[in-house]
C-alpha cells in the first residue's frame, strides 16, 4: 500500500460506479483512505468495491441518487459512521445529453442540470455542517475544460460545468473565514470513460471522445494529489491552460475550430435517437472503467486535418488579418 497523507481519512466520492469515479476510488483505497463510494448502480458499486479490494484497500458503498436530498443525507450519515467525520468530499456524479439546444428535450436539459449542478449543491449543503464542526475538510468539484470554454452539441453539460465552477467560487467566498476548509475545482480535458456511449443522444450518430482522451487512472492520480495538497483549480493536463489563453485572444477563431472539428470527428456511425440514455437510470453498459468510444482520429492527424481544412487564406479570414 502506498504511503499517503490520506491514509485513514474518510473520502466520499459520488459517481463512483464507473469511469473517473471508480479510478479515483481505487487510487484512494490503494493509499489507505477510508473510501465511501456512491452512485445509482448497485452493480457498478460492487465492481468498484472489488477493484478497491484488489488494490489493497476497502470501500463502503451506498446506492445514492444525488438529485435526491434524502439520499445525500443518508450518504453523509453512512460516511460519518466510520470515524465520526468526513475529510474529503468529491462531487463527481455527472450525466450528459448530446445534441443542439433546440433538439434536446427540455426535460433532458433539466435532468443534466439537476444531476451535475443541483446534485453537487445538495451534497455541499449536507457535508458543510460536518466540515464546520470539525473546522477542516476538502471539497473537490469535478468540472471540465468546458467549465471555462463552450462546446457545441452538449449545451446543458457546458452550462452545468460553468455553474459548478461558479459553485466553487461562491463557496470560497462564503468560507473565507474557515481557513481549514478548502474548495477545489478539477478541470480535466476529455477522459476515456463510458460517458460518450451512455449519454442521451439526439444526434442519430454515435458520440466519440476527442483526442487526446486521457485514461481515467491518470486523472484520478491528479484528483488524489489535489486532495492531498488542495489548491483552487487544477487543469489536467496542465497544458490545456494554454488553450484558454488562445481562446481569450482569438475567441471566434477557436470557437470555429472547435465547431468544425467536433462536427467532423466527435460523431460517426449511426445509432438510434435516445432521449434518455443514463439520465434517469443507470445504463446497462455504463459500469466500466474505460469507455468503448475512443477518438476516431489521433491528435497529430487532427491537427493536420485542421490545417488542411482552413489553409492560410481561411485563417486570415477568420482572424481578420
Amino acid at each position: 500500500m502506498k504511503k499517503s497523507a490520506l491514509s485513514g481519512k474518510v473520502v466520499v466520492i459520488t459517481g463512483a460506479s464507473s469511469g473517473l469515479g471508480r479510478a479515483a476510488a481505487v487510487e484512494l483505497a490503494s493509499r489507505g483512505a477510508r473510501v465511501v463510494i456512491a452512485a445509482r448502480s448497485a452493480a457498478g458499486l460492487s465492481e468498484t468495491s472489488a477493484a478497491c479490494r484488489a488494490a489493497g484497500g476497502e470501500a463502503t458503498s451506498v446506492v445514492v441518487d444525488v438529485t435526491n436530498a434524502a439520499d445525500v443525507g443518508r450518504l453523509v450519515s453512512r460516511a460519518r459512521e466510520l470515524t465520526g467525520g468526513i475529510d474529503v468530499w468529491v462531487n463527481n456524479a455527472g450525466v450528459t445529453a448530446f445534441g443542439t439546444l433546440e433538439e434536446i428535450p427540455i426535460e433532458a436539459h433539466r435532468r443534466v442540470l439537476e444531476t451535475n449542478l443541483w446534485g453537487a449543491v445538495y451534497c455541499v449543503r449536507a457535508v458543510l455542517p460536518v466540515f464546520r464542526r470539525q473546522s477542516h475538510g476538502v471539497i473537490i468539484n469535478v468540472g471540465s475544460i468546458l467549465s471555462k470554454v463552450g462546446q457545441p452539441f452538449v449545451p446543458s453539460y457546458v452550462i452545468s460545468k460553468f455553474a459548478l465552477r461558479g459553485l466553487s467560487e461562491a463557496l470560497r467566498a462564503e468560507l473565507a473565514d474557515q481557513p481549514g476548509i478548502h474548495v477545489c475545482t478539477l478541470l480535466p480535458y476529455a477522459v476515456d470513460t463510458p460517458h460518450f456511449q451512455v449519454g442521451a443522444n439526439l444526434t442519430g450518430k454515435k458520440a466519440y471522445a476527442m483526442p487526446p482522451a486521457q485514461p481515467p487512472e491518470r486523472v484520478a492520480r491528479q484528483l488524489v494529489a489535489l486532495a492531498e495538497r488542495p489548491r483552487r483549480e487544477l487543469h489536467v493536463p496542465r497544458v490545456v491552460a494554454l488553450g484558454f489563453v488562445l481562446h481569450a485572444v482569438f475567441p471566434r477563431l477557436i470557437e470555429n475550430v472547435i465547431h468544425v472539428a467536433l462536427k467532423r470527428w466527435h460523431f460517426g456511425g449511426r445509432q438510434a435517437v435516445d432521449p434518455q440514455g443514463n439520465l434517469w437510470a443507470p445504463a446497462a453498459d455504463g459500469a466500466d472503467l474505460h469507455g468503448h468510444r475512443p477518438p476516431r482520429i489521433g491528435l497529430s492527424a487532427l491537427i493536420g486535418w485542421l490545417l488542411g481544412h482552413y489553409g492560410a487564406r481561411g485563417l486570415r479570414a477568420l482572424t481578420g488579418f
